[in-house]
């Protein structure tokens, strides 16, 4: 099948002469089931202030959903990590910028490659959750292969993060195994850490940003509140305070 071009992965080189001569990376990381729609506008005007971008498809995602059936988080894992790479390679420093479960992939970066991480960025990350059916997961995804899907989660009308329709259990199941690594792990985060929540979310509840700001080590730690976004902020009513906020981060944390 033919992939949406809005969900291909994409990259920008840095322009040293609009950063002060030094070369700066961001990594943009998508959520479970969606893609790098929900990435490229952010993305676009942080290549806007010379940081070179990359956003990578997450393995299992902008295909079928039926393929989101056949990862490991350690597969998202490894092409976030590829991502890191491609971008120390010609830069100085990198920052990381996540929504969604992307926000738990963002955090183990932090955490297994600190020096590497300039800071982190997160937009409503996945990394908790009250939900009394996720204990039931382990059984359930061997009998049934999706739930309703949760995609464009917009308040703002006209907005497609390019996702699937369907909320593939055993995908769903493997963030689950990505949590009882990362959150125990989560005061090796030091690095600075800003922090975006929508007060109004359909997909996930408020026990993530207790369980990360909670834990981290980071001295340099704000939480934002978005109060007219639902959970995909990046395309919302508030993507630009995002993008303005996070592009005078990515220069305050690597200047």
């Amino acid at each position: 099948m033919t992939m949406h071009p809005l969900a291909q992965p994409f990259a920008r080189a840095a322009k040293p002469e609009l950063t002060g001569d030094r070369r700066i990376g961001v990594l943009l990381l998508h959520g479970f089931s969606g893609s790098p729609a929900s990435m490229r506008p952010w993305a676009n005007h942080l290549a806007g202030h010379g940081y070179a971008v990359e956003v990578p498809l997450l393995p299992g995602h902008g295909t079928r959903w039926q393929d989101l059936n056949r990862v490991r988080w350690t597969d998202w894992y490894a092409a976030a990590e590829d991502a890191l790479d491609r971008l120390l390679a010609d830069c100085d420093q990198v920052v990381v910028a996540a929504l969604s479960m992307g926000g738990s992939v963002a955090l183990r970066l932090a955490e297994e490659r600190g020096p590497d991480v300039a800071g982190v960025i997160l937009v409503n990350p996945f990394v908790s959750s009250r939900r009394k059916e996720l204990v039931a997961l382990p059984v359930v995804k061997h009998l049934v292969p999706a739930a309703k899907g949760v995609v464009n989660d917009i308040k703002k009308p006209g907005q497609d993060e390019v996702g699937y329709p369907r909320l593939p259990l055993k995908g769903l199941a493997e963030i689950a195994a990505l949590w009882r690594v990362v959150v125990p792990d989560l005061p090796k985060v030091t690095q600075p850490l800003l922090y975006f929540r929508s007060s109004e979310d359909h997909v996930i509840d408020a026990s993530s940003s207790r369980t990360v700001l909670g834990a981290v080590s980071s001295r340099d730690a704000e939480e934002r509140l978005l109060t007219n976004s639902y959970h995909v902020a990046t395309l919302d009513h508030e993507a630009e305070i995002i993008f303005a906020e996070s592009a005078d981060f990515v220069a305050r944390v690597t200047g």
